[in-house]
């Protein structure tokens, strides 16, 4: 629900930095460079002001990414935090190896209410594979400090389709991350990009993966909600609230841009999408400071959505949820033809309205395992929703 103010009731907030770089990794990182981290956080905070009136008041939700925001240097994360706008729902995401009881604190003490911490496995062989700084043990330490600060809303990421990696291995994961009682999961099938160093050297085995991995998803599903766990969305479980508490334990920043909600986004390589329009930085760290120091907006790629794009997309992260998703507003982006073939297959519920019609859908339990395959068969072509809409595609403004 967006608040007074601009449109945007998500922020996220991107800080690059890491101690090294893993293999398969795609994101927008800094490695090393500390000298730069200072002019980084400068210009970070001026993008920040120069783009607040684009945020709702209050703030939903604000994810801190990167990188590795726990790397960064305590007095300027400390900073960050102190300059962020209030929110209901802060995260940051941590690599274990950089959190320790005084780390933990400032978090805290700075106004984060959940931690995502990247634990990815429990297994030393596959940590190396992934070429990850941290073992078991850091992940443990680091999951104590966060309870001995008072964190109580932690969630853990974990991999699965690692090359070397078997059921059993997956099993002793899940049980590993179980025992630590986390309030949220995210369980991500590993994706080598084409061209990362990671893909060159296990391409082969990744390939060999490939035919486990559809085993491998059922059977996270399955050993997390049989440990009472809500499989809410793809790739995300959490606690289901006790009567105590109440407390929805889902992802808010990720559920509100699911939902397809306005989020602002600042930092190099960060994505926006406010009233319609979608913006990318560009990932030059030397271009966004520079620019920033002169009181300009970063050079980014700035693309129009249309109508059909964004009820495209709407159903695309939609369909993830396990929530229904209406259709007021999207009827068009789906295939009626479609709609009634899966829903006989058992892969879509429909649900109807007063009037009969169909008000809301969404992907049967064996619909989810098969994911985008059901929600790309759903989907009319983009032509046809252009057509459908009476407009055509927003072409992508490049240097805006």
């Amino acid at each position: 629900m967006d608040g007074a103010g601009g449109s945007a009731s998500h922020l996220y907030v991107h800080l690059p930095y890491c101690r090294h770089r893993c293999g398969y990794c795609d994101f927008v990182t800094v490695v090393g460079r500390h000298g730069s981290q200072e002019p980084y956080v400068d210009a970070l905070l001026r993008e920040l002001a120069l783009e607040r009136d684009r945020l709702a008041e209050p703030l939903e939700t604000i994810f801190l990414g990167g990188g590795t925001p726990t790397f960064l240097a305590p007095a300027l994360l400390e900073r960050v935090l102190a300059t962020l706008p209030s929110a209901r729902e802060v995260t940051v995401e941590a690599n274990p190896e950089t959190v320790d009881g005084t780390l933990a604190r400032l978090l805290h003490d700075g106004g984060v209410t959940r931690v995502s911490l990247g634990a990815q496995s429990f297994r030393p062989d596959l940590l190396s594979v992934l070429e990850r700084r941290a073992g078991p043990g850091d992940v443990r330490r680091a999951w104590h400090a966060l309870r001995d600060a008072c964190f109580d809303n932690i969630s853990l990421d974990l991999l699965y389709g690692i090359p070397g990696q078997s059921a059993s291995d997956l099993e002793r994961d899940l049980a590993e991350a179980l025992a630590l009682e986390p309030e949220h999961l995210s369980c991500y099938e590993l994706e080598a990009k084409p061209g990362t160093r990671f893909a060159h050297t296990w391409g082969r085995e990744l390939d060999r993966q490939a035919a486990a991995v559809e085993g491998y998803f059922e059977l996270v599903a399955e050993r997390l909600e049989a440990a009472g766990y809500r499989w809410y969305e793809t790739a995300s479980f959490c606690r289901r609230p006790d009567a105590a508490s109440g407390r929805d334990l889902r992802a808010q920043h990720n559920l509100g841009i699911w939902r397809g909600h306005d989020y602002l986004g600042v930092g190099i390589g960060a994505v926006s999408t406010v009233g319609g329009v979608r913006w990318r930085n560009r990932p030059s760290l030397g271009g966004y400071v520079g620019a920033l120091a002169q009181g300009r907006v970063p050079a980014r790629d700035v693309e129009p959505l249309d109508l059909p794009t964004r009820a495209w997309e709407r159903v695309m992260l939609g369909l993830r949820l396990d929530e229904p998703l209406p259709l007021a507003g999207v009827p068009d982006v789906v295939d009626p033809s479609a709609l009634a073939r899966l829903e006989t297959s058992g892969l879509v519920e429909r649900i109807a309205g007063p009037d009969g019609g169909t008000r809301e859908i969404r992907l049967t339990r064996r619909g989810r395992f098969l994911g985008g395959a059901v929600t790309a068969e759903l989907l009319r072509p983009r032509d046809e929703i252009a057509a459908a809409f009476d407009c055509g595609s927003a072409p992508l403004a490049r240097g805006v």
